[in-house]
């Protein structure tokens, strides 16, 4: 295929520039890890080179004998010349005006085949001056209260201390761990005699929370309340030492392994031409800013800071919110960052919630809340503007001291604090200065809010409050008085607004493409579609419909095939790769194009008059965000959602009572098949297989298979009319067979950071049964079954409902096969759909299948259970109506042909587009 390539060290074929890299870093194959390994190393050298040219520098004046503040800078001298994609950055990330990327240059055909003798690698290079996280000494590293409470368990028989048992330990971490509200716990150690049984020490709520407070550690310092007077009434801020909370991050060891201290460029080929982002150091931002760093303070380590905001209800009645502020840094890699049980997020402090009803004039109260959040924010953001300029000593977990420099690098909340913190109006832009006319355009000319411009305008204070408010107009901002990213050293608070997927694209977008295709198809009708739709592990079945739900995105283009939104839902899972290339954010434009192609559709149905949303609009700056900042997991509003909880002291005792294990990260997915230990039916008869699970042709399909493998290594294989005469002798030496009714495939620790198995993906084939007067449908899921040796062809891969998974009995295998015959342990009967078409459909981008006939019979075959890559989803072709006869039970059977659902989720959405 045009533009694939092969793997030089493996033979694996058709891949893109992309994926050849993927594969090279992510492979077993030890020729594979011998060669990406290879490229690594000359990587190195090459920075190793660069880094002889400083070995006669000398970084210090005399000898080091006094403290860690002491310590002098490396000293500045000329850097090598950057490259020209240094200035393309400065250009686009330091100017208000916004440029398309210039064009990659083409390779011809020599060149492609020169390429492929060469191997495409993946290339990290790293920033150009070797001082640049610079590390200036190692020693010791004081971990504070947690190192205490270490030696404290060391010295002390009973793991669980501050509590003398487990069982009161358990209690105490099921009690703030299991979501049990803490009347509902009062309730039950209220109960005569619980607490006695149990030998808690704690007789309620309050006294388990005083052994949590004081004796067990945090390792994050403590709050601080500071009062703000707003027109005559003051109003409480609670905040902890940022630069203390940072330094509880960075120097954690939890995460010493896996911090980063420098940017680096990721590339998927030597000639460096396609770039890579994922974390936050692979991002413009970091690498752009070092250069701005260096020219002041040569050899410093930057902590980029990511602010977050959700103010949130916390209870039911009376209105009752809270404004948690949450701080994490982009050293530690996302995989961390995301999971809120890993600590890598500190809640920082908590804002006021007021609404200032005592201020009467509408337009002043507004105005005051925004101070409001702007003086307190300032408050606790202070510290930075002098460390992030000068900086400030810090030890990582393994003891390494560097020069760091925290900055603030980007705030993440959705469009209401996104306005609070820009200071833009309500309707406009947070972050360029498109019309309002303007934002259902994908061309008219964007350009960042200027930030030079809004700083003059904000220190037109000092000549009155009228020239203030005039000159706050004329930037298109309201009149803030100092805000909080005012005085911070290289902040562009317009630039680091960044995208938010969860209030956006899942709970802006798809609500209205959904009321769009309500109004075009008619809520009935989706509904009925909705109904009817096979089961699968990653969607739920909706009995009553999904007009009413707005996350539904797994199935939401194939039950209206028809209307052409292909173009959106392409962009919304393209927009979540963890890991993305200019090839990707390419596909990324491409889609959003699609869409505004296709738009006006719903403009000629007398649907919408105008597309003028703002979070439409937002959709264009994903493609310079995920650049500037590396993909969007990096800075996810979903993740704060999870953080309102405040939960890390009991946590961090489990991690002593159950310690953890780090081992350096990779960037590999990793999954592996489970079955159970033992059968879900240890004997199930022949004909129940043919009647409640459906295994119609299963005696034709196993005789065959046994027929198939009796042959062993026979390098001629049977043709099929052979292969029926040898069937039709084979005669069973067994009337029942033990049967599974699940296949699953669990997560593994790929990244080695401690990460739980969770169930990714399962496969059910479970019999009808009666219930009382009530008849239970059989469960067959259909599967992605690989027929073939490339993992990458979809040529090698077939469709299947997956009937029966089942094992033989032990006794009948000698008597079935000889003894050179290495038979797998699981096998599954599995009924064919047709091999997957050439190219998919063009208007849908869906593959369409249809069941695979032999003489009017289902076809059907015995398949390893291994060879069952994963579940997909197929998706009724409905027509103009969908049948009112059909249901999720039956559609399988009743519909001859459907739509492969490849928004099933990321993985399926990656491998079929």
């Amino acid at each position: 295929m045009d533009g694939h390539q092969t793997c030089s060290a493996c033979g694996h074929d058709d891949l893109t520039v992309t994926g050849l890299s993927q594969h090279i870093a992510k492979s077993h194959d030890p020729h594979c890890h011998a060669l990406y390994s290879q490229s690594r190393s000359r990587t190195s050298n090459e920075a190793n080179e660069a880094e002889l040219a400083f070995d006669d520098a000398d970084f210090f004046e005399g000898d080091y004998n006094g403290n860690e503040d002491e310590l002098e800078r490396p000293a500045a001298s000329e850097h090598a010349a950057d490259s020209d994609e240094d200035d393309f950055d400065d250009h686009l990330l330091f100017e208000p005006e916004w440029e398309a990327a210039p064009s990659q240059p083409q390779a011809d055909e020599d060149n492609d085949l020169d390429l492929l003798d060469d191997a495409f690698v993946d290339d990290e290079v790293p920033y150009p001056d070797p001082r640049a996280g610079w590390s200036m000494s190692h020693g010791s590293v004081d971990h504070g209260a947690n190192a205490a409470y270490g030696a404290h368990l060391a010295n002390d028989e009973n793991p669980y201390h501050p509590f003398n048992s487990q069982i009161k330990w358990e209690v105490a971490r099921w009690a703030k761990l299991r979501g049990a509200t803490s009347t509902a716990f009062l309730d039950l150690l209220s109960i005569d005699g619980v607490s006695e049984h149990l030998g808690l020490s704690f007789k309620n709520t309050n006294k388990l929370n005083k052994i949590i407070d004081h004796e067990l550690p945090t390792g994050r310092p403590k709050f601080k309340r500071e009062q703000v007077v707003v027109a005559g009434e003051s109003f409480d801020v609670y905040y902890r030492d940022i630069i203390k909370c940072i330094k509880s991050l960075y120097s954690d060891p939890d995460f010493a392994r896996y911090l980063t201290f420098t940017p680096e460029r990721h590339y998927t080929d030597e000639d460096q031409t396609i770039h890579l982002f994922h974390d936050m150091h692979t991002g413009k931002w970091w690498w752009n800013t070092q250069k701005k760093l260096d020219q002041h303070r040569p050899g410093g380590t930057i902590i980029p800071i990511i602010i977050s905001t959700d103010k949130t209800q916390v209870t039911m009645f009376h209105n009752k919110s809270a404004y948690p502020m949450y701080l994490t840094i982009g050293n530690i890699p996302k995989e961390i960052c995301h999971k809120p049980s890993r600590g890598g997020h500190i809640l920082l402090a908590y804002l006021p919630t007021t609404q200032l009803e005592h201020i009467t004039n509408k337009a002043s109260r507004h105005r005051s809340i925004a101070n409001l959040y702007h003086t307190c924010m300032s408050r606790v953001l202070a510290p930075l503007q002098h460390a992030g300029l000068e900086g400030i000593n810090m030890h990582s977990g393994d003891g390494a001291l560097h020069c760091c420099h925290p900055l603030f690098a980007s705030f993440v909340g959705d469009y209401p604090e996104q306005l609070l913190t820009t200071g833009i109006k309500f309707g406009d832009c947070p972050k360029c200065d498109v019309e309002k006319d303007d934002t259902e355009s994908n061309t008219v000319p964007l350009h960042l809010q200027n930030i030079g411009e809004v700083l003059d305008a904000l220190a037109a204070l000092d000549q009155g409050n009228l020239a203030f408010v005039r000159a706050c107009a004329a930037v298109g901002i309201k009149p803030l008085i100092h805000p909080f990213w005012e005085g911070l050293p290289f902040a562009n608070i317009f630039q680091g607004v960044t995208p938010d997927v969860l209030h956006q694209l899942y709970q802006g977008l798809v609500k209205h493409l959904l009321a769009w295709l309500e109004a075009a198809c008619g809520a009935t009708e989706i509904d009925a579609r909705c109904r009817c739709l096979p089961p699968n592990h990653h969607i739920r079945l909706f009995a009553k419909g999904i007009t009413t739900l707005s996350r539904i995105c797994r199935f939401l283009l194939s039950i209206i095939i028809d209307i052409p939104v292909r173009g959106l839902l392409d962009f919304l899972y393209l927009v979540q790769y963890p890991c993305h290339s200019t090839e990707t954010l390419q596909l990324l434009d491409e889609a959003l194009d699609l869409f505004h192609e296709n738009k006006l559709i719903f403009v000629e149905l007398g649907i919408q008059n105008n597309f003028n949303l703002l979070k439409l609009h937002a959709a264009r700056h994903y493609h310079l965000m995920i650049m500037l900042f590396g993909s969007t997991d990096n800075y996810n509003t979903e993740y704060t959602e999870r953080l309102h909880i405040d939960l890390e002291k009991i946590l961090r005792h489990q991690k002593y009572a159950d310690p953890y294990h780090s081992r350096p990260p990779d960037m590999t997915f990793s999954c592996e098949q489970v079955m159970t230990k033992h059968p879900s039916t240890k004997s199930v008869s022949l004909e129940k297989l043919a009647t409640d699970y459906g295994a119609t042709h299963f005696r034709d399909a196993l005789a065959r298979f046994i027929a198939q493998q009796s042959q062993g290594n026979d390098p001629v294989p049977l043709d099929s009319q052979a292969l029926d005469v040898l069937a039709h002798d084979i005669h069973f030496p067994f009337h029942r067979l033990p049967v599974f009714h699940k296949v699953k495939w669990c997560s593994v620790d790929a990244h080695g950071h401690g990460d739980a198995h969770v169930t990714l993906e399962s496969v059910h084939a479970k019999p009808q049964r009666n219930v009382g007067a009530r008849l239970i449908a059989r469960l067959s899921d259909t599967a992605l079954v690989r027929v073939g040796m490339n993992s990458k062809d979809l040529r090698d891969f077939r469709v299947g409902q997956v009937r029966v998974m089942f094992t033989f009995p032990p006794k009948s295998i000698p008597l079935l096969f000889p003894p050179t015959v290495h038979l797998p342990t699981h096998l599954a009967y599995v009924e064919w759909f047709t091999p997957f078409p050439p190219a998919p459909d063009r208007n849908s981008g869906l593959y369409k299948l249809s069941r695979s006939l032999r003489g009017g019979e289902t076809v059907a075959s015995i398949v390893p259970v291994a060879d069952i890559e994963r579940s997909v989803h197929l998706i009724p072709r409905f027509g103009v109506i969908a049948p009112r006869e059909w249901t999720s039970d039956i559609v399988l059977e009743d519909c001859d042909t459907f739509w492969l659902n490849s928004y099933i989720d990321i993985y399926t959405f990656s491998m079929f587009r």
